[in-house]
């Protein structure tokens, strides 16, 4: 083509592929970053709940009882586990261990056989009031298939009468998902705080020359990591402190926990988000990658594998593993829990203490990774 010159074009393609050699960043955004999208919306995103965990209390073992709770057994929506009592049941449910109670009480067949209402009573866990409705639909078209094909059978001695199910929503009484949202993307706020804005101010010294002036005072590393700390400490804080407000009195979300508690035990997550963000900040020294590095390793993981949007539950077993090593998974729990149930213990003290490892380990990484670089 006119105007060309193949031996500078040659050239400078021979150039840019050095450079990117050179650079193992340009290698990790231009082919880690669409794997890495592509394994999160493909495996970690799930609209359909599957193997939902539910407690089938049966009062009492009948044929009919049996095979209605063969039902729930053997359906892939579920994955039912049979006790003894409605106090195993709630205890289990207060433990996060099922999302959903069905108990069939010890008058059931004998209400069948008289032809009157026999009621069936559905509790569910209303953290999350898109799940908790799409369970109740999965609990109603189980026992309407039962009852179809029960009565459809031949042989029977008594008749079926009408079969209710009686709902009863726990956490989230009128199934509000905006209850649910609203704790969730307060460490959504929290995580670009603490690590979107601490990801570029060690890598903005390295290009704007500055760090070699730092480096020329008498200035120690832990001074430089408290110095870049603090202020997006205060800023995060100050920053939860509107979202909490808002949350409460714009949006009506009940606060049925300690505030004291919320506060301490986001001040933990927002230092291991400032941890990590500073740990990508001096591990990169290139804003551009810092930036990207905390999206992709920070804001997209607590976005999708948190348990925020999507349930968790019905993902892949490696998806479950690896939400395990994010922050933001914990801290969801902590607030929908504080937030939505109170203060549940059995709930809040196995997160917590994961941040606080988490936090340590976060901090203590980026002061190394400091120390590599700053004199002592």
């Amino acid at each position: 083509m006119t105007g060309i010159s193949y031996i500078r074009l040659r050239g400078f393609i021979r150039k840019e592929l050095l450079q990117i050699k050179r650079d193992p960043s340009s290698l990790l955004l231009g082919l880690v970053m669409p794997v890495l999208l592509l394994l999160i919306f493909g495996y970690g995103v799930s609209l359909e709940p599957t193997n939902v965990p539910i407690a089938l209390v049966v009062d009492e073992q009948t044929p009919v009882t049996q095979e209605l709770k063969a039902r729930f057994q053997l359906s892939r929506y579920f994955s039912s586990v049979t006790v003894r009592s409605m106090a195993e049941a709630v205890q289990r449910m207060q433990a996060d261990e099922v999302d959903g109670i069905v108990h069939v009480r010890s008058n059931f067949s004998s209400l069948l056989e008289s032809g009157v209402e026999a009621p069936i009573q559905l509790i569910l866990n209303g953290i999350d009031a898109n799940r908790a409705r799409i369970v109740e639909g999965y609990v109603r078209n189980t026992v309407g298939l039962w009852a179809q094909h029960a009565a459809s059978q031949s042989g029977r001695s008594y008749y079926f009468g009408p079969i209710i199910v009686e709902p009863r929503i726990w956490f989230n009484a009128v199934a509000n998902s905006t209850y649910s949202l609203i704790p969730g993307l307060l460490t959504l706020i929290m995580t670009l705080i603490g690590t979107q804005l601490t990801a570029l101010v060690i890598a903005r010294e390295w290009e704007r020359g500055t760090m070699e002036a730092l480096l020329s005072t008498p200035i120690s590393a832990n001074e430089i990591l408290l110095g870049k700390l603090l202020p997006y400490y205060a800023l995060g804080m100050i920053g939860m402190g509107f979202s909490i407000t808002l949350g409460v009195f714009l949006f009506h979300v009940p606060l049925r926990g300690s505030l004291f508690v919320l506060i301490c035990l986001g001040s933990v997550f927002l230092l291991a988000s400032l941890g990590f963000g500073l740990f990508i900040s001096s591990a990169a020294r290139i804003q551009f990658v810092s930036a990207m590095g905390s999206v992709l390793s920070a804001f997209l993981p607590a976005f999708f594998l948190s348990g925020l949007m999507f349930d968790l539950k019905s993902t892949p077993v490696i998806v479950q593993y690896i939400s395990t090593i994010i922050p933001a998974k914990y801290f969801v729990t902590i607030t929908q829990t504080l937030f939505l149930a109170g203060n549940v213990w059995s709930v809040l003290l196995p997160a917590s203490f994961v941040l606080v490892i988490m936090s340590i380990v976060l901090l203590v990484a980026a002061r190394k990774k400091l120390g590599r670089r700053l004199p002592q």
